[in-house]
């Protein structure tokens, strides 16, 4: 029988190494409930999942484990995932990915969670704060209580719904195999009528000679092939020709946020100084109140400042309140950054408008007990991304922004891309049930995402659109995989799409045309086998000339005036 310790309980506070097995520090947590020890302590690897790409067929893998349980041996040990039950203790270390849903009990952390949610900013988490698996934790450790395991934790059910997608993908009929089909049994019905009504046998062979579909049949998966090598060639790689072909008849183009039409890194967009302040002083106090932070605004107030050359100094003493802000002390000023209510606890008047920021997080500084000013921090836009969807919505094509991001967000972002529509505040199954909605109403979807709560509508949608910087389950669930991350390459490849589709559409009616009136002349006798078969080879000739056509060097301007 186990003899039973108590320990001390782990500082949540404490900073894991990351170095071997045995340097790493075990934190031991004590739970007692008659006697028994019901929770588990464990320090994990950065890397949870070493490949998103399988679907949660693996298990998962956490580091060094230090427990006092009857399932457990007391010393430490690798311990696998499928081992914890809900209400166990997990500590997750700074850099790692966290392996269950669950509540943070202790610690401060600043969480990614844009993978589940979207949210372009690192989520601030506090005790109670609610945590997902898959996030990734950025800085301080924090000790989660797990409530929901493996498939049922909100990452399980994403690759639950990729699954699910996958498997009900309506496949897409090859428009080659349907034209050709259609053409071959109008010259055989064309041959057999004129055999029953000629009786002439020369004729008969002369219908079914000019008769051809070869100039379809050849020619549309050469358009097809054309088309997806001048995708290749403007940085988009098209995974077959069924998607290329559905890429022309694209009505509906839905837009993730974070990633896609946005960088998914805060920046520093204004600096809106009080009167009389200087924006360098404004932005100077800030950063140096901000530079021993780890807070992902700090991040991006640091940065600004290497910009702009300000120089930026050690605060004298550094104070972090999560949730509020921060006070330093540099010489005899008082430094305050953070929140409004922050600052209005400290003794500092703010007008009821601030100081008129309307987008994106508005970040208050104060120094010596005067207001200096705010900066606003905030997501950006891909630089293409307006003229992009500009370009879409000309070629008549519906544009709809889904994002999990909040409200207010989605709603500045939307109105700077110009879009139709926009929804917010989704979780990647509500924008699955979009895509769904949006395919129930006979449209055909293109969604263009990123992330891994995009994989699910990515698989779902008529054509899957990945940024190449991405994850790799973005990229395997898409259809078509943007290399250079440039939006503006998304309305080339609908505008080679589209190009294809109407080359292909004027072999088929030109092909119908031709092999329709030397039927009819070769009906009634006009046309011997020899000059029907001159026809013939002539007329597809032409034809897959035109498929050819799509293989010559055109510079981006002309495919841009091929809009429609």
């Amino acid at each position: 029988m186990l003899r039973r310790q108590r320990r001390k309980a782990a500082d949540p506070r404490i900073r894991c190494g990351s170095g071997s097995l045995q340097d790493r520090k075990v934190l031991p947590d004590q739970a007692l409930d008659g006697g028994r020890l019901k929770q588990v302590c464990v320090v994990f690897d950065g890397q949870v999942v070493r490949d998103l790409g399988i679907y949660g067929k693996r298990q998962l893998k956490l580091g060094s484990s230090a427990i006092e349980d009857d399932r457990f041996p007391t010393q430490p040990r690798d311990l696998d995932i499928a081992e914890l039950r809900v209400g166990d203790q997990v500590i997750a270390k700074p850099g790692g990915r966290i392996p269950v849903d669950g509540v943070v009990t202790a610690g401060h952390s600043f969480v990614d969670q844009s993978s589940i949610t979207g949210e372009s900013m690192p989520a601030e988490k506090v005790p109670g704060s609610q945590v997902y698996a898959g996030t990734i934790n950025q800085s301080g450790v924090l000790e989660i209580r797990a409530l929901k395991l493996g498939r049922e934790t909100t990452f399980g059910k994403i690759i639950q719904a990729i699954e699910q997608a996958e498997q009900s993908q309506a496949p897409v009929q090859k428009l080659a195999d349907r034209l050709a089909g259609y053409l071959v049994y109008c010259a055989l019905g064309a041959a057999a009528v004129t055999f029953l009504v000629t009786r002439d046998l020369r004729s008969t062979i002369s219908v079914v000679i000019v008769a051809g579909a070869c100039g379809v049949a050849v020619g549309t998966p050469l358009a097809i092939f054309a088309a997806i090598s001048r995708a290749a060639r403007q940085r988009a790689i098209v995974k077959g020709g069924r998607y290329m072909e559905a890429l022309g008849s694209v009505d509906t183009v839905v837009l993730d946020k974070t990633g896609t039409v946005t960088f998914g890194n805060p920046e520093v967009t204004a600096l809106c100084p009080a009167p009389g302040v200087a924006a360098q002083d404004l932005l100077e106090a800030a950063a140096i109140a901000e530079r021993p932070s780890e807070h992902p605004l700090a991040k991006a107030v640091l940065r600004k400042a290497r910009e702009m050359g300000l120089p930026v100094r050690e605060p004298d003493q550094f104070d972090s309140l999560p949730g509020k802000g921060i006070r330093s002390l540099v010489g005899p000023d008082e430094i305050l950054v953070g929140s409004r209510a922050f600052l209005e606890e400290h003794g500092q008047r703010i007008g009821p408008n601030g100081t008129g920021v309307t987008s994106g997080s508005e970040v208050f500084v104060a120094r010596g007990q005067r207001l200096l000013g705010t900066l606003t921090v905030e997501d950006t836009l891909r630089p293409e991304a307006t003229q992009a969807v500009v370009a879409l919505r000309r070629m008549s094509l519906r544009t709809i922004l889904l994002t999990g991001d909040n409200f207010e967000t989605a709603q500045r972002i939307a109105t700077a891309l110009q879009v139709d529509e926009f929804a917010a505040e989704l979780l990647p199954d509500q924008k699955l049930a979009r895509i769904r909605t949006l395919l129930g109403q006979g449209k055909t979807v293109a969604m263009v995402g990123d992330g891994v709560n995009d994989a699910p509508a990515l698989m779902q949608a008529s054509v899957g659109i990945a940024m190449a910087s991405g994850t790799d389950v973005a990229q395997e669930s898409a259809t078509v995989v943007l290399l250079g991350d440039n939006l503006g390459t998304l309305v080339e490849i609908f505008q080679i799409a589209r190009r294809c589709r109407r080359t292909i559409l004027t072999n088929f009616i030109g092909t119908l045309g031709v092999d329709g009136l030397g039927m009819g002349l070769a009906a009634f006798g006009l046309l011997n086998p020899l000059l029907a078969a001159v026809i013939h080879v002539s007329s597809e000739l032409v034809f897959i000339l035109n498929s050819a056509r799509l293989l010559s060097s055109r510079s981006r301007n002309d495919l841009k005036r091929g809009t429609s």
